[in-house]
């Protein structure tokens, strides 16, 4: 087994719990540039702004460690093209779903990203949650959609649009590829280090995997906007500051997540990365200053009985 048994195990609880809140912040940065830069340019400078802080991670990780060498194989590449491209279509889509005015209805079909994850997770790495586990996903990712489900309160333009199935088979894609993502590069994580993963520290793994998937992420999105759209390549340049922003939140989110995925299953680690959603809620000024709708009510209820459910399985 790669992960060794010194490894407390509430510790991917705080890796995941950090990375939601990174996640969020990178989230409002990338959403601010999609205007100034395409869909295409935000997702690319997530990568682009992300790899130099990856590099300084890994530095960082090789100056505080002794452990041998990691080894790489055609197994790793696979999982890390897997991961890295998947994320990119992700990013992409919901990015594009953020400018629709089904932003809501594409939102909420997202989150169904945790029911998906466990799928592939199962049908890929072979990991299986228990029936405890099934129960969490199911009722923590109902809790969540009806959270983000459209109220009375919406405009009739939204309530219209929302009506269509194209904003949420958008949504579903995005979580979808999501999903195919966390599996990815849970699977390279775990097959870094060859025939003796055990001496590979969790943390060199997974900071291992993440500069190389920026990496790879960084040259194929510049390549192709180099190609395509060499003006927006130059428009990413030109943002460089809040880019730089966008690069530094998106490489802390990553780190905490692939922490979290070299310790725990994929599906336990996006499961409880809802709490996102609660955190959202809380601070918003629709609980501070309205009362919340019976929807909400009952949604931040399954959320934390899927939460409460899925620490015990």
């Amino acid at each position: 087994k790669p992960v060794t048994d010194t490894i407390p195990a509430w510790l991917w609880i705080v890796f995941t719990l950090l990375a939601a809140g990174s996640q969020v912040a990178r989230n409002a940065m990338q959403r601010g540039l999609t205007s100034t830069l395409g869909t295409t340019g935000a997702t690319h400078v997530r990568f682009l702004y992300g790899l130099p802080f990856a590099a300084v991670f890994l530095l960082m990780t090789w100056a505080v460690t002794d452990a041998p060498a990691v080894q790489y194989s055609w197994r790793f590449v696979m999982w890390l093209i897997l991961g890295a491209m998947t994320q990119i279509v992700a990013t992409a889509l919901m990015l594009s779903a953020m400018q629709s005015k089904s932003f809501v209805v594409t939102t909420a079909a997202i989150k169904t990203e945790p029911v998906q994850v466990a799928v592939f997770g199962a049908a890929l790495l072979g990991e299986r949650i228990g029936n405890i586990g099934i129960f969490a996903v199911l009722i923590a990712t109902v809790g969540v959609v009806m959270m983000s489900w459209p109220g009375k309160n919406n405009d009739a333009s939204d309530t219209e649009n929302n009506r269509s199935w194209w904003p949420i088979l958008v949504g579903v894609a995005s979580g979808g590829m999501f999903a195919l993502s966390s599996v990815g590069f849970r699977g390279a994580i775990l097959a870094l280090g060859g025939d003796t993963p055990d001496e590979i520290p969790f943390y060199v793994r997974a900071t291992t995997t993440l500069a190389c998937g920026l990496l790879l992420q960084t040259v194929v999105l510049s390549t192709y906007l180099a190609l395509r759209s060499p003006e927006v390549l130059r428009a990413i340049f030109r943002e460089w500051k809040p880019a730089m922003l966008a690069g530094l939140a998106g490489a802390v989110a990553s780190q905490f997540w692939f922490l979290a995925f070299s310790i725990e299953t994929v599906s336990k680690v996006r499961t409880l990365a809802l709490v996102e959603v609660l955190f959202a809620q809380i601070i918003s000024r629709k609980i501070f200053s309205q009362k919340s709708s019976s929807f909400e009510t009952i949604g931040i209820v399954l959320i934390v009985i899927g939460v409460i459910a899925l620490l015990n399985a």
